[in-house]
């Protein structure tokens, strides 16, 4: 029987959520929408809260605990989404955004069917995973590119995370760059006052925020927005008004990157806004040499503008000339490890065209693949491969970010096997990802890690311990990190749940509650109440997160019911509510993640 979801009453301040009675036996409840955001000037809200919480210590290498699960906290919601604000073209070596935006979207063109390769069976395993020493080949031979690289000239203003450069891998480099936060300083204040604004005063531990997100995009070559930065505890709460521009450049001229921002009116806007008292700068340099390497980038600049009506402390009226040299955070498990800018294939005759279709396995292990139609609808069924009888669970994503999806199998064997996808149709040979005692583990398959676009797995073990494994490309993982505790689940989903730009988990436990665990980009899921988000969910034999299903950047979660109806759950408004029935016929199959 089709359930239908129900909205739920919200109390804002106290994070309490009232459940609504239900209609049928499976319910869904809504995120609570808590503490509203400052008004934001020329900014989109479409990203989310970054909080600073460390990563645990890796030290010895033994699995680090992280708190357990249940402390609540409140968490801002995001403000009504402004306009998005058109700037101007760039000046000449500069590329700038004021704005935030989606994610590119993994959705690609039709295939025709592909061949599969069979996983190979093996002995019994121990009960606990067991990885081997770390082998073969680098799977990510430099970086490729999304988007045509810019000119020398005057560019267009980057609007996407996509609109970045054709670059290798570039180095931060760590050099004193505090000559560039007083010359970003002083120009904007020099700006300010010729227009009879009042300066601004600049404060250490917004920049500590600013430099943070400059090291974090530069070390990924991306262009974008740090998601709801106004909520960071180290935005020391503003309350009235928050902005914050982006630019980049092929030389170290800082000045220049005010210039262009005062050329834009979309990012002139937030430097003449008389609110903003108090700003933050960040400023980071990369090894681009643009003689050499003509779409480098060898400086990137952030700039935050927060308006307070008491001023934080620590405020000071200049950075001054003494300012430290940017320390590079140290390498935590959710770093990559390259910086990797996967390419835009054509993926008509490959096995799995996007990360919006259905794939699953049938009795006899043929795999099959539903294609996303982009419509909310999906196209005839097409076996793309053989062999997965021994399949405990089947997932697909990019796994090594090549462009084109691939199948990661949990074997009842214990084994832990990847299908690497090949562009032209079918799958390589298999790579063994983990030897032994995966048949154990309830694990999902995700971009967890904000600054890393390989996927990671977070899997529970029998004790309900939370481990987060690193990807380390097409060679076997080398270790984990444990990162929660107190989970108890017989599925898990990684899916983007309340559409803030980040991974979230998704529990079913065994009294069929389905349970929020909400990501923030970094390695532990946020300290909060766990909030129970639906009931009736063990109606589902399989849940498979997909992307681009109802049209371009769009989330959702598929279940498949024992009858065989798929039942799809669009995601993009931040809720579960009523489902739509898109497939049927698919009883007897085990749905892929």
């Amino acid at each position: 029987m089709r359930r239908i979801a129900v909205p739920v009453a919200v109390v804002v301040a106290c994070l309490l959520t009232v459940m609504a009675p239900a209609s049928g036996p499976r319910t869904v409840a809504a995120l609570p929408s808590e503490t509203a955001a400052p008004s934001i000037s020329n900014t989109t809200a479409s990203a989310e809260s970054t909080t600073t919480a460390s990563a645990p210590p890796s030290g010895s290498g033994l699995p680090q605990a992280a708190p357990a699960p249940g402390s609540p906290t409140a968490t801002p919601a995001a403000p009504a989404a402004a306009a998005p604000a058109q700037a101007a073209p760039a000046a000449a070596g500069t590329a700038s955004t004021v704005q935030a935006a989606a994610s590119p979207a993994q959705a690609s063109p039709p295939v025709a069917p592909g061949n599969g390769t069979s996983p190979q069976a093996a002995a019994g395993p121990p009960p606990v995973p067991s990885i081997p020493p770390a082998s073969g080949p680098d799977p990510l031979p430099g970086a490729a590119g999304d988007v045509p690289p810019p000119d020398p000239a005057p560019a267009p203003t980057k609007s996407s995370p996509a609109a970045v450069p054709l670059v290798s891998a570039q180095a931060l480099v760590n050099d004193d760059n505090s000559a560039q936060v007083l010359a970003v300083f002083n120009a904007i204040n020099a700006y300010r006052t010729s227009l009879g604004l009042n300066p601004v005063k600049y404060n250490p531990t917004v920049s500590s925020l600013s430099q943070d997100w400059s090291n974090n995009i530069a070390s990924r070559q991306v262009i974008e927005h740090r998601p709801n930065f106004w909520t960071d505890p180290r935005a020391l709460n503003p309350n009235n008004g928050a902005g914050e521009v982006i630019a980049v450049r092929w030389d170290r001229d800082a000045a220049q990157l005010v210039e262009w921002w005062k050329s834009s009116p979309a990012h002139d806007a937030l430097l003449r806004d008389p609110r903003f008292n108090v700003i933050g700068v960040g400023i980071t340099f990369t090894d681009g040499n643009y003689q050499t390497t003509p779409n480098s980038y060898t400086m990137w600049g952030v700039v935050n503008l927060f308006g307070y009506t008491t001023l934080p402390a620590g405020t000071v009226n200049s950075p001054g000339a003494g300012t430290a040299p940017p320390q590079l955070p140290p390498p935590t498990v959710c770093d990559p490890i390259v910086k990797h800018e996967p390419p835009t294939l054509d993926l008509s005759a490959a096995a799995i065209r996007s990360a919006g279709d259905l794939v699953a396995v049938d009795p006899s292990g043929n795999l099959r693949d539903y294609p996303a139609l982009g419509n909310g609808t999906f196209g005839p069924a097409r076996t793309v491969g053989t062999g997965f009888a021994g399949a405990k669970e089947v997932m697909t994503t990019d796994w090594d970010r090549d462009g084109v999806i691939d199948v990661l199998v949990q074997m009842l064997d214990g084994r832990l096997l990847l299908y690497p996808g090949v562009v032209s149709g079918g799958f390589k040979a298999p790579v063994v990802l983990g030897l032994s005692g995966w048949q154990s583990m309830t694990m999902a398959v995700g971009i967890w890690c904000g600054n890393n676009r390989l996927p990671q797995i977070l899997a529970i073990d029998s004790s309900g311990a939370l481990y987060l494994y690193r990807n380390v490309g097409l060679t076997a993982m080398v270790g984990r990190t444990q990162v929660g505790t107190g989970v108890s689940a017989i599925r898990l989903s990684m899916v983007d749940y309340d559409a803030d730009g980040f991974q979230d988990l998704l529990a079913v436990e065994a009294n069929g509650n389905l349970r929020l665990y909400r990501g923030s980009g970094l390695t532990t899921p946020k300290s909060e109440a766990r909030l129970v988000v639906g009931t009736g969910w063990t109606d589902y034999s399989g849940l498979r997160s997909l992307n681009g299903v109802t049209g371009l950047n769009t989330t959702g979660i598929a279940g498949l019911l024992s009858n065989g109806t798929i039942e799809y759950w669009d995601l993009t408004g931040g809720r579960l509510t009523t489902p739509s029935t898109p497939v049927t016929g698919l009883g007897g199959l085990k749905l892929a993640q």
